[in-house]
């Protein structure tokens, strides 16, 4: 097994605690364990590539374990007697216990994501507690209704006929590597919510603060079995969750290409799956629009957690004439970005996640050089201080084709193509122009343009002169191969939820 670092002293006292010993184990109905494999593969932090703790390789038999824990909880014990009131309460409580720890959990999710402390802080706890009570209130307002029925066969019949949302069964969440936390919490929160029951696969890059969270479930008092994590790769531990006969709903965010097995995998008992995949996020400028704010939208759409993003703006379209001028202001922006360690305050962007993921963006900048983009910045491995860890320059093309790798595929990194435009009419062909259809910005002073770009774009998020704002209450989802379903809002309680009709004779 590889060295584990010692714990930097000047972490949070709860950090340092949680890091230091033995290997983490996982949760299965309430207690913490090992794989019955006895594997554990390490974790690192990825400003420094130093191993900094290690977690239990669950597999194919530690799945088992944990969906026959989650279909007892589901079926038997307290957690099916429990009110709604009494889940609301539970999730309130999950949600206290989160904001406590919110230092605490920041701190890890830094040290071993890469993201900066301030996105960490400012951005992702805040709305993990969030959605912990926006689906605490939920959970008292999941209701069927009362359906008037005419029967048109048998007249004169009469019937009192209404539906009821129960809970969908044992959920199987398999979550990614860019927000850990607030993934897990965006699945767990509705999941509970509608009453279900739950296996986490958290991403074997970052398993810590999902592990973290299975403690303050344990402390909220959540019955064994309700929610089981179980760390591991996606090839086996993930494989199989999709797979599993007695699992009825997977949901997933991550890769088009692991959403296509995930759907192959789902058909063995007919599992219902909900998809969030990936995307190449049109961000358009129209020469009439705040170019200041505009090139502020885009510096944050596709630089954001060092533009591991499924909602990326990185392709951006400007108008011709504002052309030059917007890229001149961008360039110079991504040129003095601070890049740094994640928990240093000063850092503006932390390192990409790991080995894999770099050499994976520094792949794609350069077949951008190749097929004949013009570099203006980034595109490379940093040096000097940084050179251990996994840190990517922030990347700029221009004289970018459409049908270039760096336009069509996802890149889930720092890197930005730019392009001109002469009409609108042209742009929403192009801007719908992928296989991907998550989101889209629009910059513009002129509302009528506004709405009919709007409109036009096959995406499921559409942000007009912001970029990167979610709530919620906000479904999120998309289009074409960005995948099925939508989570958060209302929208997640019909996922988690399957409608029962009942009829009673009044004849």
């Amino acid at each position: 097994m590889t060295a584990t670092a010692a714990p930097d002293q000047s972490l949070h006292p709860g950090v340092i605690e949680f890091l230091s010993g033995k290997s983490k184990k996982f949760l299965i109905n309430g207690r913490w364990q090992e794989a019955q494999s006895g594997k554990a593969f390490p974790v690192h932090n990825p400003a420094t590539a130093e191993v900094i703790s290690h977690a239990a390789e669950g597999d194919r038999a530690d799945i088992d374990q944990a969906v026959a824990a989650a279909r007892r909880a589901l079926e038997d014990g307290s957690w099916p007697k429990m009110t709604p009131a009494d889940r609301s309460k539970l999730l309130h409580k999950i949600a206290d216990l989160v904001e406590s720890h919110a230092d605490e959990l920041a701190q890890l999710e830094t040290l071993n994501n890469g993201k900066t402390i301030r996105e960490s802080r400012k951005g992702d706890l805040p709305l993990a507690v969030d959605l912990l009570r926006y689906f605490a209130g939920w959970a008292t307002k999941i209701h069927g209704e009362t359906i008037p029925v005419s029967v048109p066969y048998a007249p004169g019949t009469k019937f009192f006929h209404y539906t009821t949302r129960e809970p969908i069964g044992v959920v199987g969440a398999i979550i990614p590597w860019n927000f850990p936390l607030l993934m897990a919490v965006e699945r767990l929160a509705p999941i509970l919510a509608c009453g279900n029951t739950m296996v986490l696969k958290p991403a074997e890059q970052t398993p810590l603060t999902a592990l973290r969270l299975g403690e303050l479930l344990i402390e909220a008092g959540l019955p064994p079995g309700v929610v089981n994590i179980v760390s591991g790769f996606g090839p086996t531990a993930g494989a199989a969750l999709s797979a599993h006969p007695d699992v009825d709903k997977v949901t997933f965010t991550g890769s088009t290409e692991v959403g296509r097995d995930i759907v192959r995998a789902s058909a063995g008992n007919l599992k219902r799956v909900s998809l969030e995949l990936g995307g190449k996020s049109p961000n358009i400028v129209f020469a009439d629009a705040d170019l200041e704010a505009a090139a502020k939208g885009i510096f944050m759409g596709i630089f954001y957690n060092q533009g591991q993003c499924c909602s990326a703006g990185s392709r951006v379209y400007v108008e011709r004439s504002k052309f030059d001028e917007l890229l001149t202001a961008l360039t110079k922006r991504a040129q003095t970005v601070r890049q740094g360690p994640g928990l240093d305050p000063n850092t503006q962007m932390g390192p990409v996640v790991s080995q894999e993921q770099m050499e994976r963006v520094l792949d794609y900048a350069a077949s951008g050089k190749r097929e004949g983009a013009k570099l203006l910045c980034g595109g490379q491995r940093l040096g000097g201080a940084l050179a251990k860890g996994y840190f990517v320059g922030p990347t700029v093309f221009s004289d970018v084709r459409d049908q270039m790798k760096i336009a069509q595929e996802e890149i889930f990194g720092p890197v930005v193509a730019v392009m001109p435009f002469d009409s609108a009419d042209e742009m929403a062909a192009r801007a719908n122009g992928t296989s991907y259809g998550l989101v889209a910005g629009v910059w513009t002073s002129n509302v009528k343009r506004a709405f009919q770009m709007a409109q036009k774009i096959k995406a499921g998020t559409i942000w007009i002169n912001c970029y990167h704002f979610v709530d919620s209450a906000s479904p999120w989802g998309g289009y074409k191969q960005s995948g099925y379903g939508r989570e958060k809002g209302p929208y997640a309680i019909e996922q988690y939820t399957q409608v029962k009709s009942v009829w009673v004779d009044l004849n």
